[in-house]
């Protein structure tokens, strides 16, 4: 195989050693995660922005979407919004709250997951039968299991094709000409890491779409396998197409206070909401978050190679911030949980990428970062482990 520029970049950063790696005094998070940064306290810039949190006036807020959403709202049975939707807790919380509680009239759209799960599939379909409209775009599945496996191999993550899938639902808003969509919360600012503007935590900004959540433009995946036809699902819509619809992206978290936990509690009111079916999901303590795709498990567990913290480091960090557990408790899940193996779906994923056991165990290995892992005794070990 041929030595990817990320293979290079590995050797040269294990050329140079290992970086010390500091946590955040009050939740879990290292300074690995990309983007996040501490301040002089040694507090992480997510528990600083759930800090700030608390002085906000949440019925003020709430008065402010009502008056944003006034010009939107249709009077002849339209669709006034678009809400991109995964079947999960918070999109679902999206859509409940501006049908039920502020009179919208929302279009569903789902970017199928790259491997379905049954407990994804139930909820989406409770969901629905609770009253919503829906759109399921499901792109080439030939063509996205080949981008799988490539990004795969060359940055340890199989999901970066499926991250620009969901633009999806930016393309139904442009083609049926619907002027407003709304997404959840604003990650950069809720779980540590870089806004453009003062306000991206309210209006999306489209330039830190593909900046943060793609990190590429999809025309660059051509390739002699690839067209630019195939490419279609993942090519962000246009800027002027975007202006020409008179396009504006919000998002409820700003609006409304926010918890995937609360978020999860209120869902589970209303419709049949089904949890990860062996009590929690590989790699964390939770059963409730990120269980629509059976491929998140190899997601989260890159995240843990490639940076130093997975799934249950992730979780525990958001239940501090919001109050939920304390950082001793989060210590301690996070010790029990956060390195465990993906092996649930383990033969389904490698079916899928269309690689060996041992092909899987030399791209992980090469994505592992040298600055923060050392090999002990033949066995790889975070040099800076929670403590």
């Amino acid at each position: 195989m041929e030595k990817t520029k990320i293979s290079k970049i590995l050797m040269e950063e294990e050329e140079q050693g290992a970086r010390c790696v500091e946590y955040c005094s009050k939740c879990l998070m290292p300074d690995s995660r990309p983007r996040i940064f501490f301040d002089e306290n040694g507090v992480c810039s997510a528990c600083n922005f759930a800090m700030n949190r608390g002085s906000i006036d949440w019925s003020a807020r709430q008065n402010e979407l009502l008056s944003i959403l006034e010009p939107f709202r249709s009077t002849t049975g339209d669709y006034d919004c678009v809400v991109p939707w995964s079947g999960g807790k918070d999109s679902s919380v999206v859509a409940w709250r501006l049908k039920h509680e502020f009179g919208m009239n929302p279009l569903l759209v789902t970017a199928s997951p790259m491997m379905p799960s049954e407990e994804g599939y139930h909820n989406r379909e409770a969901m629905i039968q609770a009253g919503f409209d829906h759109l399921y775009f499901r792109p080439d599945q030939n063509v996205q299991r080949k981008l799988a496996k490539r990004f795969f191999v060359e940055r340890g993550n199989p999901k970066v094709a499926w991250n620009a899938s969901i633009n999806i639902p930016m393309r139904i808003a442009v083609n049926f000409n619907i002027r407003l969509v709304f997404y959840a919360e604003h990650g950069e600012s809720y779980y540590g890491g870089k806004m453009l503007r003062k306000d991206s935590n309210k209006i999306r900004d489209f330039t830190e779409a593909v900046e943060h959540q793609i990190e590429d433009d999809p025309r660059n995946w051509v390739d002699e396998v690839i067209t630019i036809n195939d490419l279609q699902p993942y090519i962000y819509p246009g800027m002027e197409e975007i202006s020409r619809v008179g396009i504006t992206a919000y998002f409820l978290g700003y609006f409304i206070k926010w918890s995937s936990y609360e978020n999860y509690k209120f869902i589970k009111n209303k419709i049949d909401f089904r949890n990860c079916s062996k009590g929690r999901s590989c790699g964390t303590f939770i059963a409730w978050d990120s269980i629509d795709d059976k491929i998140d498990d190899l997601y989260f567990y890159m995240q843990y190679i490639k940076f130093g913290f997975g799934r249950a480091v992730r979780d525990a960090s958001r239940q501090i911030q919001n109050g939920h557990i304390s950082r001793e408790e989060g210590l301690e899940l996070a010790k029990k949980y956060d390195d465990e193996f993906p092996h649930e779906y383990f033969d389904e994923v490698l079916k899928y990428l269309d690689i060996t056991d041992k092909e899987f165990h030399e791209i992980v290995d090469k994505h592992r970062n040298p600055e923060i892992w050392e090999k002990e005794d033949g066995v790889f070990k975070l040099r800076y482990p929670l403590i």
